[in-house]
């Protein structure tokens, strides 16, 4: 059975801000920008060809508890091309340090990793590869 992770819910101090900082110094594309019902917003942003998106909301009760901006951690973008990326992030103004990584607003930490097949084939197609060999 196969199983894609879609979207994450990625708690932010300020949607307006978050929006900003993901979608311009990122490159993010801003997939959705709504109020769903009264006092609910989502924003969902998505990464230039990525199937897996990530949601800010306000007024969204969580469940389970409530995770507070800047505790997120271990985020990765992969990449094909590491100088690439990373010339096009700092471009956008993102202060990218060695090796790749970057943090949010609220200090919400990112990594970029390069691997190089990605470019060619998609992450489903070479992990289904590396399980049968």
């Amino acid at each position: 059975m196969d199983m894609t992770l879609e979207v994450i819910q990625l708690p932010v101090s300020g949607l307006d801000r978050a929006k900003d900082f993901y979608t311009n110094k990122v490159g993010f594309s801003a997939d959705v920008d709504r109020e769903v019902m009264p006092g609910v917003r989502i924003v969902q942003l998505t990464p230039p060809g990525s199937g897996c998106s990530v949601t800010l909301a306000e007024g969204v009760p969580n469940p389970t508890g409530t995770p507070q901006p800047g505790t997120y951690h271990g985020l990765q973008l992969v990449v094909a091309d590491i100088k690439a990326a990373h010339a096009e992030l700092t471009a956008r103004g993102l202060d990218v340090s060695e090796p790749q990584q970057f943090t949010d607003p609220d200090g919400s930490g990112w990594a970029i990793q390069e691997y190089r097949k990605r470019a060619t084939q998609p992450l489903h197609e070479l992990l289904s590869e590396q399980h049968q060999g």
